[in-house]
């Protein structure tokens, strides 16, 4: 039986390098999984949005500006990097996270937790849904391409805010769930 509970975690950054650039978004779907006549069901015990406040934003890369929507007068009232990650750790503690890419957003988020001295207390399993998908892909043979939009095209989940975290977060969650219907 599972009982960890699953964190859906979507980042958006100002570019693509943890060193360089930072997290200015994170989304949370926080899901408990509980067995049904063998069945798994999955329940949303809750969704967090949390807007970082940039620290070192002349680093930032524009087009990642552009994709993910950033506006300084949205970011006003932002959490600073360390509030938000002692929040996120809190809510995720003994889960396993999953995200879209993983690598990337988990980058950006153990860079984070470092730099802020706030402890992981996420469990060490992690699952990403680009790997899922490729392992799954045979069985449909129509999946040809990894991206979230692209995916989730595939399987007609709807993202309307694409490139907001937990807008992305919600959707790597829905496809999660479809993905492993397969």
């Amino acid at each position: 039986m599972h009982t960890q509970h699953l964190a859906f975690i979507d980042t958006e950054t100002t570019g693509f390098d943890p060193e360089k650039q930072e997290m200015i978004q994170i989304g949370l779907v926080l899901v408990s999984q509980e067995e049904e006549n063998g069945v798994t069901k999955y329940k949303i015990l809750e969704e967090l949005d949390l807007k970082v406040k940039p620290e070192h934003i002349e680093t930032a890369e524009p087009g990642a500006l552009r994709v993910n929507g950033y506006d300084e007068a949205d970011w006003v009232f932002a959490y600073s990097l360390k509030e938000a990650m002692t929040i996120l750790a809190k809510k995720t503690e003994g889960a396993i996270m999953v995200a879209h890419n993983l690598s990337f957003d988990y980058g950006f988020l153990m860079k984070a937790f470092s730099m802020t001295g706030i402890p992981n207390k996420m469990h060490f399993h992690k699952l990403d849904t680009i790997s899922i998908a490729f392992a799954k892909s045979k069985k449909r043979g129509d999946i040809d391409k990894f991206s979230l939009h692209h995916l989730c095209s595939i399987f007609g989940i709807e993202n309307k805010k694409a490139h907001t975290a937990l807008a992305d977060a919600r959707a790597t969650y829905e496809l999660y769930k479809k993905l492993l219907a397969l």
